[in-house]
């Protein structure tokens, strides 16, 4: 069982709305492989969930993580492939 857990809030940026559906996707599938990399480090996702209320994001992701160090390269496998261009986010980390 993972010890860490994190929580990953975010929206998409103005400019996400410019790209055409074909656009999105490409860049979508960039980083869902640095995730399912993740999940086959052992990161496992535990949900994803939309947000309503008074909140400054649209999405939150849960996942949980063996070690503190594999939620920093999971992370740093999203924004190598670029998703910090196209999304606003917020991260949140904690341990047992």
């Amino acid at each position: 069982m993972n010890d860490v857990i994190w929580i990953h809030k975010s929206r998409a940026r103005h400019a996400w709305y410019g790209l055409d559906e074909r656009q999105r996707a490409e860049f979508a599938e960039t980083w869902h492989a640095a995730d399912r990399r993740g999940a086959g480090a052992g990161a496992e996702l535990i949900g994803r969930y939309s947000v309503r209320g008074q909140s400054d994001f649209s999405t939150v992701e849960v996942w949980s993580f063996a070690s503190v160090e594999d939620v920093f390269a999971f992370w740093e496998n999203r924004v190598s492939a670029g998703y910090t261009r196209w999304f606003a986010f917020e991260n949140l980390f904690g341990t047992r």
